[in-house]
C-alpha cells in the first residue's frame, strides 16, 4: 500500500465531480431576464464552481492532505465530498448525492484501469487540474490556490520511481475493486458490461518506452541477437507519438480524465446484479471498530482546514437534481440499497472525549462536552449529527 495515494484520489474524484456539477448546472441554466425564483443562472453556476474549488484547494486542507498517509474508509471519503459539493448555495438531496459519488468513483475507476503506465496516473490527474484551471479562469486568487497545488503535485511525484507509482495503481484498484456501478455513457459506449466490470480494449498505443508485441528477439550468450520470431499480438496495436507533458503546462497526449461531459449526454447509474446480492456483505460493521477513532482524527485533521462558507441569510439555497425529474430522485432513494448510501457510520457510545472533540472539529463547531457526550450516549451517528450544519 503506497502512503502517496490520498492526494491522487481526492484531485481525481473532485475533478470528475466539478465536471458533473458544472454540466448539470449548465443544463439547467436559466438566461437572467427569464429566471424564477428556484432557476439556476450562468452567474450563480459560476459562483457554485468558485466555492467549491476555493474549499477543494484550501491551503490547510492541501497541507493536511498531502502528508504521507494510508486511505480510510469509503464512508469516510464520501463524507468529505458530502461537505464539499455543499460549500456553495447548492444543495443535493441523498439520492442525487449518491449518483454523484457513483459517477465520480466510476469515471475515475475507468481512468485507472486503463492508463498504459502506472506513472500515467499523473497525467490524469494534470489533465482534472488543467480543466479545473479552466473552470476558475476568470478567478486569479482562485487561481493561484489551483496553481500552488499545482506545483506540490509536480514536487512531490514526478521524482518518484516507476515502482512506486505502481504501489499507488495497486492501492487504486484495491480502494475500487468492489464498485461495479452500472454507467450509461460506459454502457453505450460498449466499454462496461451489463454486470457493472469494464472491458479493458486490445487496441490503441502501447504505454511510452515500449515496442508493439509482436516479435521475440533470441540473443546469444555474448549478446548478440541471432533470431528473431514474429507472432500475432490478437490486437490492433500502435506505438505511441510522444510522451505526455509532466510540467506545469503543456500536451498531456493522454485524453484520459479530460471532460466527458463537454459534450451533451445523459448519464444514468444503474446497481447491477452482482453489487445487489453482495451489498449484504458490504455493510458497515456495528461491532466496535478498534481503528475508528484514528479514522476520526484522520477526518477530523483533514476537514478542519475547509472553511466552508456558509450561505448568508440574503443568499437563496437552490436544490440540484441530477435525475431528469424530481421523481426519478425518488425512485432512487428507494430502490437503493441501504448499505451503499454512506448515510451511517456507527460509533460506540463509550468512546472517550478525544473522539468527540474530533467530531467537534468535523462539525466545525465547539459545541459544549455535556451535549457531545449526550449525543454519543444516545447512538448518534456522525453523518446525522452533520446533516444539521
Amino acid at each position: 500500500m503506497s502512503l502517496r495515494t490520498l492526494p491522487l484520489l481526492f484531485i481525481n474524484l473532485g475533478g470528475e465531480m466539478l465536471y458533473i456539477l458544472d454540466q448539470r448546472l449548465r443544463a439547467q441554466n436559466i438566461p437572467p431576464d427569464k429566471a424564477k425564483k428556484d432557476d439556476w443562472t450562468d452567474e450563480e453556476r459560476k459562483r457554485v464552481m468558485n466555492d467549491i474549488i476555493t474549499t477543494m484547494f484550501n491551503k490547510k486542507f492541501m497541507e493536511e492532505l498531502f502528508k504521507p498517509q494510508e486511505l480510510y474508509s469509503k464512508k469516510a471519503l464520501r463524507t468529505v465530498f458530502d461537505r464539499l459539493a455543499h460549500a456553495s448555495i447548492m444543495r443535493l438531496n441523498q439520492a442525487s448525492m449518491d449518483k454523484l459519488y457513483d459517477l465520480m468513483t466510476m469515471a475515475f475507476k475507468y481512468q485507472v484501469l486503463l492508463c498504459p503506465r502506472p506513472k500515467d496516473i499523473l497525467l490524469v490527474t494534470f489533465n482534472h487540474m488543467d480543466a479545473i484551471k479552466e473552470f476558475i479562469r476568470d478567478s486569479p486568487s482562485i487561481l493561484n490556490q489551483v496553481d500552488e497545488t499545482f506545483r506540490q503535485l509536480i514536487d512531490m511525484y514526478n521524482c518518484l520511481p516507476a515502482g512506486e507509482f505502481q504501489l499507488i495503481r495497486q492501492t487504486l484498484l484495491i480502494f475500487f475493486q468492489d464498485m461495479h456501478i452500472r454507467v450509461s455513457i460506459f454502457l453505450k459506449d460498449k466499454v462496461q458490461n451489463s454486470n457493472g466490470r469494464f472491458v479493458l480494449p486490445t487496441s490503441g498505443p502501447v504505454p511510452w518506452g515500449t515496442e508493439v508485441p509482436g516479435l521475440i528477439r533470441i540473443f546469444s550468450l555474448k549478446g548478440e541477437e541471432v533470431k528473431r520470431v514474429e507472432f500475432q499480438n490478437g490486437g490492433n496495436y500502435v506505438s505511441p507519438l510522444r510522451e505526455g507533458s509532466y510540467d506545469l503546462f503543456g500536451d498531456r497526449v493522454l485524453k484520459l480524465g479530460t471532460n466527458m461531459y463537454s459534450v451533451s449526454r445523459s448519464v444514468e447509474t444503474h446497481m447491477s446484479g452482482t453489487l445487489k446480492s453482495s451489498a449484504s456483505h458490504t455493510k458497515e460493521n456495528v461491532a466496535p471498530n478498534p481503528l475508528a477513532k484514528e479514522e476520526l482524527n484522520l477526518l477530523a485533521q483533514l476537514m478542519g482546514g475547509m472553511e466552508l462558507k456558509k450561505p448568508s441569510s440574503a443568499d437563496h439555497i437552490f436544490r440540484l437534481n441530477l435525475f431528469t425529474n424530481d421523481e426519478e430522485e425518488e425512485q432512487a432513494a428507494l430502490t437503493r440499497p441501504e448499505e451503499l448510501s454512506y448515510k451511517v457510520i456507527n460509533i460506540e457510545a463509550s468512546e472517550d472525549l478525544e473522539r468527540n472533540k474530533a467530531l467537534s472539529r468535523i462539525m466545525g463547531e465547539f459545541r459544549s462536552e455535556e451535549t457531545l457526550v449526550q449525543s454519543t450516549s444516545k447512538g448518534d451517528d456522525l453523518l446525522a449529527l452533520m446533516d444539521g450544519l
